[in-house]
């Protein structure tokens, strides 16, 4: 079995919360930070339809688009 090297941010995680380990603790933690996230996802989302570079015509574009394959696509145009 392969031993998983924490990142920083996990390591702190696992210091910060290793006081409480009940499920109603873990679920509070996971709406806090998704909270978090998606607070700083609509504010980004915000700046960019007021700058205009989201709009309509281009969410309506990328709920088309396979994300997953433009990915690919893009790491091969910068591989080469």
């Amino acid at each position: 079995m392969e031993a998983t090297a924490f990142n920083q941010t996990q390591i702190r995680l696992l210091k910060l919360f290793s006081h409480d380990n009940s499920q109603e603790f873990a679920d509070e933690i996971e709406a806090v930070l998704m909270r978090h996230f998606q607070e700083k996802l609509d504010a980004e989302s915000d700046a960019l339809w007021d700058s205009g570079v989201l709009d309509e015509q281009r969410l309506n574009e990328l709920k088309d688009l396979d994300i997953h394959a433009w990915l690919r696509q893009k790491r091969k145009e910068d591989q080469a």
